[in-house]
This record gives C-alpha cells, structure tokens and sequence, in this order.
C-alpha cells in the first residue's frame, strides 16, 4: 500500500508479520507462564540497534512479575528504534528522519515523544548520541522550511505524499507534509534538544543552523500572539471532517490578543474551537524558559535568552487572567479560550493536555489548582471522558465517542503518585492491547478489539517511558 493509500484516521495494516520469537531468558518465574515470543522485527530487519537499548529491556524485564507486561514492554519500548528510524545525512550533516509508524512523514510533535525515553541511555551509547543528533539537525532543517508546519517529509523538496493534505488552502512549501499550526511542535522540538543536552552534555547539534531555528520559533510565537492582526498563517481544507478545517478564511475563529499564543489545531491534528488553546500554552512557557536556559549556557546570548524569559512570563500571566475557570468557590484550568471571556472545559488524550500538564514541567503533581483540574478531566465533567466494560479513560474528537486512548491510561499512571491509581491504568493498558502485543491510538470502551492505528510509534514509546520509569522510581508495583 502507498503512504497516499490511507490516512491518519484509518485502520492500517499490523505491524510485524514475520516478527522473531526471541525468547528472553531467564524471566519466568515459578507459577508463571512462560512469556510469549517477542514481536519485534528480527535483529537484521530493524531499523536501528542500541545495546544500550538491549540492556535496558533486559534490565527492566527482570523487575516485573507479570509475563505478559514484560511481554508488551519489549514489544514497545523498542518499537519506534525497531521500526521507524531513518538514518542518513542532510546538507553535510548527520540526519535522522523518524514516521509516525503507519504514515510516511514525520511529524515534529511525535518523532521528539518517540525517542523521550531513550535519553537516560545516550551518555553511554554513541549510537543514540548520533541519533539524537541527526534529529536536532532534521528539526532545524524543517523549522527553517516552515516553523508553521506539523510534518515534512524525508525529500526537503517533494511535494506532500498525504492524500488528505494535497490540496490544502494554505501556503505549502516543499518538503512540508501537512501544515497545521500547533503550538506543540515547536515546543516539542525545544523539549527534545533541552533533554538531550541535559542528558548528554553534548554541544555538537547546537550550530547556527539550530540557533536561527529557535529565532524563528520565538518569532513564530510572536506574531501568534496577533497583537498586530492574524499574521501569515491561514489553513482550509475541504473535508466532511468539521475539525480538519479552520473557519474564517483559515485564520480561525475571533480571540482578544491577550498575550496568549493562538494556535489553529491541537495535537490531535484537530482545529481549535477557541484559539488560545491553554496546555500548548503552558507548555510554550516551560520550553521558553529552556531555551533561554541553552541559549545562555551555548552561545552566551544573554539577549535572546531575555527575549524568551520576557514571552514565557508574559504567557504566564495571561493564563492566570484568562484560562482559569472558576465554579462553586474553586478554581481550574480551561482547555481553551478566546480572552474575550469564553471558555471550554474538557480535556484531549493528546499530549500536551491539561492532565500532562506536570508530565511536561509545568506544574508540580499535588498543585490544587492541576489536583481539581485533573479530577474534572478524568470524570463525567469531561465530554470525552468514557467509561465502559473494558476500561475508562479520555479520548477526544479525532476518534469519535466511546473510544479511549490508551495514552491517557499512561498519562494518568505518569502523573500519579497513588499505587492503587497507577496499578489500575496497568491492568487496563495490558488488557486492552487486543493481542496485538503493542499500543494503539484508540479503543472502543467496550470492545478492545475495535481500535485505530495498529502501528502507532508515540504510544508505543510512551508506554516504554512509563515501564522504564516504574521500575526505577515504584518497582513493588511491578513485582
């Protein structure tokens, strides 16, 4: 099948036919059954080795009691090294291009989620270090294309291969894929350089062609604020999906320039309601105090780092005065807002979102206003919030009704202090992978066999992310 062939919202084909049974020795304990053969592609297929990697899986396995989640994190943790990682040069330097999985693009917000958490292992593995090098130069390269693009593809000069995008109203550069504007990504592209610095220590990816990209995110950022009108960006498509779409000749619908960053879709690809869409804010104002942060400490440019601390503070404070609801003497975040007093409540399973808001650094975990916050979210005041036979969980419009995101199970378990919350996203993460092994986009609330995007990278990663991170910090609830 061809890239064209499908999209984003369609059931695709499973990954792994012909997957190795590579045992993993020495796991099964007495009174358990043996683990199942691995469905990771057979050594000589894989897209990219770490034995940094391998020893981590090895590592993490032997902490958990239960044969079936051991199963399912060697399955995952690996899986976007395994299946999606492109490796090369672009314009002299060490390139790496990373899809989605099932879509031939890369999308700035899901190639940096997808390798979050393999930093802990890039000191000690050259392989990884060249990888995230590789990364932080494509994103550059892709920023300098257009910071307003979500995707680009692996040609910088070819024309999109996404069926769904080819005809978009908007102005389509070459080698951009898709052209949402989403806040997240660029914020994504900071988080994943801000990590691996702090991980590695590393100053080689850190060039001038990076610099003039992380000036074009903070100038982006600027005119997105529309104190001086609507700026460059406009986007419409043509589609009987309401919110692939932008109203008002693309520029999106009315906000107050408040000092909030508008942003035309969220990170499900899905247009705003109100444009000043509040996690990606907040999450603007933690990636902007990391910049400044490298941007002192790299290239001793106190006046760039000023400028970003300035926009940081700024948004900061608009959302203390506009994005917080209040009912019943308490006070929560909205999801979104106009700054003219409107105000939506609800919560997307798409990072960021208003319960990753401490995943992402913005706040700490028992905050009250993030504690009230969350409990709306993950109960009947969220409309997207389900509750069936199978699990609960929140999932959003990109998918429709019923349909949980097991991402939200992760998010809830990273975000959590509580054994007996955290035990429970667990159970429901490891029975509801339909015996496909691997993590999906959504599932119905019902039927676990009825889910999307089989080979879905970002959930994959991220359910490795929280294994990892169990076993390090709370390994009894694995035992």
């Amino acid at each position: 099948m061809t890239p064209d062939a499908f999209s984003r919202r369609d059931l695709l084909k499973l990954i792994g036919g012909g997957a190795a049974a590579l045992a993993l020795p020495g796991f099964a304990t007495a009174g358990t059954a043996p683990m199942r053969p691995s469905h990771r592609p057979p050594p000589g297929k894989r897209k990219f080795s770490s034995a940094a990697v391998e020893a981590e899986i090895a590592r993490v396995q032997a902490k958990i009691g239960d044969p079936e989640l051991a199963w399912l994190f060697g399955n995952c943790y690996p899986n976007t090294l395994d299946t999606t990682v492109q490796l090369g040069t672009l314009h002299g330097k060490p390139d790496t291009f990373i899809v989605t999985g099932d879509i031939d693009a890369m999308w700035l917000r899901d190639s940096s989620a997808q390798v979050w958490p393999y930093l802990p292992l890039a000191a000690r593995d050259e392989s990884l270090r060249r990888l995230y090098r590789g990364l932080i130069h494509r994103h550059a390269a892709c920023i300098a294309i257009d910071p307003y693009a979500n995707a680009f593809m692996p040609d910088p000069q070819a024309r999109t291969n996404l069926s769904w995008a080819q005809h978009d109203v908007t102005d389509m550069k070459p080698g951009v894929a898709e052209r949402k504007w989403e806040i997240d990504s660029l914020c994504w592209t900071i988080r994943i350089a801000h990590g691996y610095w702090k991980a590695t220590g590393d100053r080689v990816p850190f060039d001038d062609d990076w610099r003039a990209a992380m000036h074009a995110v903070l100038a982006t950022f600027r005119a997105q604020q529309r104190k001086h009108g609507p700026g460059p960006y406009h986007f419409q498509r043509a589609s009987a999906v309401p919110t692939d779409t932008v109203p008002l000749d693309g520029y999106g619908n009315p906000a107050k320039p408040v000092g909030l960053i508008c942003s035309m879709f969220r990170p499900s690809d899905d247009a705003c309601i109100y444009p000043l869409f509040v996690p990606a804010n907040a999450y603007a104002v933690v990636s902007l105090r990391q910049l400044a942060e490298m941007s002192r400490a790299l290239h001793g440019d106190a006046a760039f780092a000023a400028d970003c601390e300035a926009l940081a503070g700024e948004v900061q404070a608009a959302l203390e005065q506009y994005a917080v609801m209040h009912e019943a003497g308490q006070d929560f975040w909205a999801y979104e807002v106009d700054g003219y007093g409107n105000q939506l409540s609800m919560d997307d399973a798409n990072v960021p979102s208003l319960l990753a808001l401490p995943y992402l650094g913005f706040c700490a975990r028992d905050d009250a206003r993030y504690r009230r916050t969350r409990a709306r979210a993950w109960g009947g005041r969220n409309p997207y919030f389900f509750r069936g036979t199978a699990a609960e969980g929140i999932g959003g419009p990109h998918e429709g009704l019923r349909m949980i995101w097991p991402m939200s199970l992760m998010v809830r378990a990273l975000t959590s202090d509580d054994a007996g919350e955290i035990r429970q996203c667990l159970h429901w993460l490891k029975t509801t992978h339909a015996g496909t092994g691997f993590m999906h986009e959504a599932f119905d609330q019902d039927d676990p066999a009825k889910f999307t995007r089989p080979w879905f990278a970002w959930a994959n990663s991220l359910f490795g992310e929280l294994i990892a991170g169990l076993a390090d910090h709370h390994p009894a609830l694995l035992r």
